[in-house]
């Protein structure tokens, strides 16, 4: 059974930092939680190794563990996602209730995952990105905005926004709650009349 994606318009939250660079797709679900074909159930393993120590306990000073930090928001180092390609990593952050994943750059591969699993992924510069940290580090109950509709991430508190770059294709799937497959079935009358003209 596949998951439904829900639609993405706009969001306010507080947000999770993770100022660490180069987080690849094992560190975000190691590869032993791979054997499920459905989207649910990854979040309970979601960053795995780094939450829980070898006899399954809660490490007390790691983010997603402390009761400081929570929201829908992902703010994490440049090069989020590298590593391999599996999907999974994508399936594990929608599930544990991440919505955006904010960083300086992410890797291709993780971005289409991301974008193809209702995971919205925003590239902001490195100099943007520390100013969220920052935000976040002088009150953990700031709040920030995602405007799909106008590609826009906003500080609410200084209100400094950023424009983000997103493909007007994976835009309307978010905004519709599509995957690939839906998209091409809205399409289906369209689809059908311009065959009948050919014919």
């Amino acid at each position: 059974m596949i998951m439904p994606i829900d639609k993405f318009k706009s969001l306010r939250s507080t947000a999770v930092p993770l100022p660490i660079e180069n987080v690849d797709t094992d560190q975000i679900i190691p590869a032993r939680f791979l054997k499920a074909i459905e989207r649910k159930g990854f979040g309970d393993n979601l960053f795995r190794d780094w939450r829980y120590d070898q006899h399954d306990h809660p490490i007390r000073d790691f983010v997603l563990n402390s009761s400081l930090y929570c929201g829908s928001i992902l703010v994490a180092g440049e090069n989020f996602g590298s590593g391999s390609s599996r999907e999974h990593a994508a399936w594990a952050l929608y599930d544990y209730g991440f919505r955006v994943v904010v960083s300086s750059f992410f890797a291709d591969i993780f971005k289409n995952n991301a974008l193809n699993n209702g995971l919205l992924p925003v590239q902001v510069t490195p100099e943007y990105l520390e100013k969220i940290f920052r935000a976040i580090r002088k009150s953990p109950e700031t709040k920030f905005e995602v405007d799909l509709e106008n590609q826009l991430f906003r500080i609410l508190d200084t209100e400094e926004d950023f424009r983000f770059e997103i493909s007007a294709y994976k835009k309307e799937c978010l905004l519709k709650g599509y995957d690939d497959i839906d998209y091409l079935l809205s399409l289906k009358n369209r689809i059908e009349t311009f065959e009948n003209q050919q014919g």
